[in-house]
């Protein structure tokens, strides 16, 4: 794909229906991808928000919905086998299935040994490598 700026790496943020995540997860994590950054987020799309019942009345406090933003940073040779198996498992076709965004990344640095690039972004050293091989 011809993504506009190129980069070696990229940043594919998800917003998602919350009982969601674990399917997206579950499948990111058998192919491959280990780095994975979850966050509880709030916003509001094509729905609207959302009207609350509670004690018998109605009140929008401030129609706002309760997403899940995840964050992985892939090489460019992943970016669409990423994002074709978030849609994949996060699509029921209704409003608010979420959005997904392609976010150049200019570098990527691994705080423990400083190595850069490609080195980094590998997900080498963590526990999936501390087992014993048989």
């Amino acid at each position: 794909m011809g993504y506009v700026p190129d980069s070696k790496f990229y940043k594919v943020e998800a917003i998602l229906r919350p009982w969601r995540v674990p399917q997206v997860s579950s499948a990111l994590l058998k192919m491959g991808i280990r780095g994975v950054t979850v966050s509880d987020v709030r916003g509001f799309g094509a729905q609207g928000g959302s009207t609350e019942r509670q004690g018998g009345s109605e009140f929008s406090e401030d129609k706002f919905v309760a997403k899940i933003k995840m964050e992985i940073v892939v090489s460019k040779d992943q970016v669409e086998a990423v994002i074709d198996k978030i849609i994949r498992e996060a699509r029921t076709g209704e409003i608010g299935d979420g959005k997904i965004f392609l976010v150049p990344v200019s570098d990527v640095i691994r705080v423990r040994t400083g190595e850069r690039g490609e080195q980094a972004e590998r997900m080498a050293g963590g526990l999936a490598d501390t087992s014993v091989p048989a």
